[in-house]
């Protein structure tokens, strides 16, 4: 079957066709500028040449048709006809704790997706934007939302409770959350495939590195505990976010600057991070050069971001009382064995012990452990549009 996955942001639309059965992508391609002036679609189908048209995209509805349109063109398409895309899978931030699994899409499940903006304001709203617009282009096929929160619903109580009133619990459904659910579910999903591991009597610890990143605790194919919480701000040093930090301090800059909470949240999740801790940049590649070249708070916020990576790491095989394997993906994880190792010489009570041609895979799925490491250490591209396509075609085959 072929499965149409959408990624909707507020003035993007990313794109992928994919033969379920062959795990190929068909085409590709990305809506840019939707809404503002100079908007384009690169259109990229398998075997024939990328092109671009550059055109005014009002709103989403015009980015979704002229989609549609790039994959039935006589020349650059990959289709014939609409009815050969079996379902389209939509990539959804928020599910807040009504969905632990993907949904087909109705108007009670764009009711949770909205309400589920107070967690997600850049995301839910231009999620749904975009699901409404593919269900008037795409009437007669189903629409299926595939969670980024969802994977980590099985998080029991002791993880996913703040140590607040229980009340805002009660009220508000005020949890962790948790985020990057659908590259947590596919990666720790290629490590029992590659590793042999019993699904059912395995731990796994999964690394997402990237401008975001998270990490989770997967017992027997499970979430335990991750870092990401209500919202993405919690957790790892990123390449904007503050990660985790004192309320206190919240407070008193307030006070000092006369910020108000919005503008705190905004310094929080755009100016912290290596950014605000460098000076440089938040981009990895920029920081690290930047440190290269002696830069000492470059260097510093590369130090932090590998200790809070490995506190973690730490922290999850104690709370799993142990680990099986851990596995590095996303830009960072997937590309920097420089870091892998610097995280994981902080590991070495695991029993943890790296190939050296490991700092030589970048973007492979790869064993990098030596064979005789007490745990497994991979580096596993992510693949979130296969996962969204494999569990739309799942539900929808029920």
């Amino acid at each position: 079957m072929n499965i149409l996955v959408i990624n909707c942001g507020s003035s993007s639309l990313k794109y992928q066709l994919i033969d379920t059965k062959s795990k190929s992508v068909m085409a590709k391609g990305l809506c840019e500028r939707i809404g503002i002036e100079g908007s384009k679609l690169t259109h990229e189908p398998a075997g024939k040449d990328k092109f671009v048209i550059e055109k005014p995209m009002q709103d989403h509805q015009v980015a979704v048709d002229m989609v549609m349109d790039a994959l039935l063109d006589a020349e650059h398409g990959v289709i014939k006809d609409i009815n050969e895309i079996s379902a389209v899978g939509h990539r959804v931030v928020h599910g807040s704790k009504y969905y632990s699994d993907p949904v087909q899409i109705d108007e009670n499940v764009k009711k949770v997706i909205k309400e589920s903006a107070d967690f997600s304001p850049l995301h839910n709203p231009a999620n749904l934007i975009g699901i409404e617009a593919c269900e008037k282009a795409m009437p007669n096929i189903p629409h299926v939302a595939v969670f980024d929160t969802a994977f980590h619903q099985t998080m029991p109580e002791k993880a996913y409770l703040y140590a607040i009133p229980y009340e805002y619990y009660e009220k508000y459904n005020v949890r962790r959350y948790g985020f990057h659910g659908t590259s947590h579910s596919y990666v720790s999903q290629r490590v029992l495939e590659l590793s042999g591991l019993d699904p059912n009597n395995s731990k796994i610890i999964v690394a997402h590195l990237g401008n975001g990143a998270s990490i989770s605790a997967v017992q027997n194919g499970k979430c335990v505990d991750t870092s990401m919480g209500l919202t993405p701000l919690e957790g790892l040093i990123m390449g904007t976010r503050s990660g985790d930090i004192d309320a206190g301090v919240l407070q008193y800059i307030a006070h000092k600057e006369g910020m108000d909470i919005d503008e705190i949240l905004n310094m929080l999740n755009k100016k912290s991070g290596m950014l605000g801790m460098s000076g440089v940049s938040s981009d990895f590649r920029d920081v690290k050069k930047a440190a290269d070249q002696g830069n000492h708070r470059a260097a510093v916020a590369t130090e932090a971001f590998i200790y809070r990576v490995a506190k973690y790491i730490g922290a999850y095989a104690a709370a799993m009382n142990g680990v099986d394997a851990i596995a590095f993906t996303a830009g960072v994880g997937e590309n920097d064995g420089l870091k892998r190792a610097q995280i994981c010489e902080y590991l070495g009570y695991l029993g943890i012990t790296l190939e050296e041609s490991q700092m030589n895979i970048h973007g492979e799925e790869a064993l990098i452990s030596t064979p005789d490491s007490k745990v497994k250490v991979y580096a596993i591209p992510t693949n979130e549009e296969l996962s969204i396509a494999q569990q739309t075609l799942a539900l929808i085959s029920k």
